[in-house]
């Protein structure tokens, strides 16, 4: 049996399993790789949205990480969210040091995490410039539109050629590889990614899926592109290979049904009220990371 690769990811929990560390451990085994986590910030949210944010304070980051490299060989490591310049701070330490050590920075994936699927904000406003100091340090980062305007203090991309202005001046600030997300914002039949190489510039094309269940598809890109990069010869390979890959997820994601059935005002368990106009019960339920191992 060969060997699998250690990933690892800097991130978020979120305890309803669609995002964050408890996502990107899922990728990791669907994928082949051996999943270890670092956790930046623990969150109290569910398909619906976060109600509280809670964050791990920098030095306990700081260690975790240390005690976790100093036994543990890192392959690929994948970065999501890091909630406030501190601990971005402290990852951006641990990686230089990791290239301080004969170059062993191995695969770094940066997803800029800043906004939920539910809308709710993720990074701290001053957080965003130390997130800009930390571009260099990864070997691509993965935004999607509202990310990607953040990034550069501008507004969203409307169009593919508004992307890739955005994707060269996301380079312009020292990101190796840009893989710009625009497969929900962008009117276009397909979901579209555009991959910005070093030295070459790709599309990456897939199937809109239709459906609500969409939480914690930036993580499960992310970390795939992580876990898959050490199994592929190239980048562009992965990225595409990743992409595959969350979209068979979302199109199985349907089967899941985690949620209370939001159209059943007689479930005892459903916390929300029907006769509010308000209490909106339809969340964004999270995709099938095992939808090529479970029986369907």
């Amino acid at each position: 049996m060969t060997r699998p690769p250690v990933a690892l990811t800097i991130a978020g929990s979120d305890p309803s399993g669609g995002a964050g560390i408890q996502a990107d451990l899922k990728t990791f085994s669907a994928l082949g790789a051996y999943g270890t986590a670092v956790i930046t910030a623990l969150t109290a949210q569910n398909t619906r949205g976060v109600s509280g944010v809670h964050f791990v304070p920098a030095e306990f980051v700081a260690q975790q990480l240390q005690t976790l490299a100093a036994d543990v060989r890192l392959d690929t490591i994948k970065i999501g969210m890091l909630a406030n310049a501190e601990i971005v701070a402290t990852v951006g330490d641990f990686l230089r040091s990791r290239r301080n050590q004969g170059g062993q920075g191995g695969h770094v994936v940066l997803d800029p995490v800043m906004i939920a699927t539910s809308g709710d904000r993720l990074l701290d406003d001053d957080a965003v410039q130390a997130m800009r100091d930390l571009m260099p340090l990864a070997s691509v980062i993965t935004p999607n539109i509202a990310e990607a305007a953040a990034l550069l203090d501008t507004g969203p991309a409307a169009t593919l050629a508004e992307m890739r202005r955005q994707a060269t001046a996301l380079q312009d600030l020292g990101a190796r590889r840009v893989l710009l997300k625009g497969g929900h914002r962008l009117d276009d039949p397909d979901a579209v990614d555009l991959f910005l190489d070093i030295d070459s510039e790709s599309l990456l094309r897939a199937r809109r899926v239709d459906t609500r269940n969409t939480h914690g598809t930036g993580c499960t890109l992310s970390s795939a592109l992580a876990a898959l990069r050490p199994q592929r010869d190239s980048w562009l390979g992965a990225a595409r290979d990743a992409k595959s890959y969350l979209t068979a997820a979302l199109a199985a994601a349907d089967v899941l049904e985690i949620s209370h059935d939001p159209d059943d005002p007689d479930d005892p368990d459903d916390p929300d009220d029907p006769d509010d106009p308000d209490d909106h019960d339809h969340g964004h339920g999270p995709v099938h990371h095992f939808h090529a191992i479970w029986d369907r």
